[in-house]
């Protein structure tokens, strides 16, 4: 098993409640609209959210 760093939507799902907890419901619903605009990205670009 090789590491890559994006996101995927089964670990997600997983680990939802552990997202909000740590991360906030914001993080949880990046990650979310992510994975439905199947967008590659890492979870630290969710949980940052990296504005330019």
């Amino acid at each position: 098993m090789s590491i890559c760093g994006v996101i995927t939507t089964k670990d997600v799902l997983r680990h939802g409640a552990t997202i909000v907890r740590e991360f906030g419901a914001g993080a949880y619903l990046r990650c979310c609209v992510a994975i439905l605009l199947r967008k590659r990205t890492t979870f630290l670009n969710c949980v940052c959210e990296l504005s330019a």
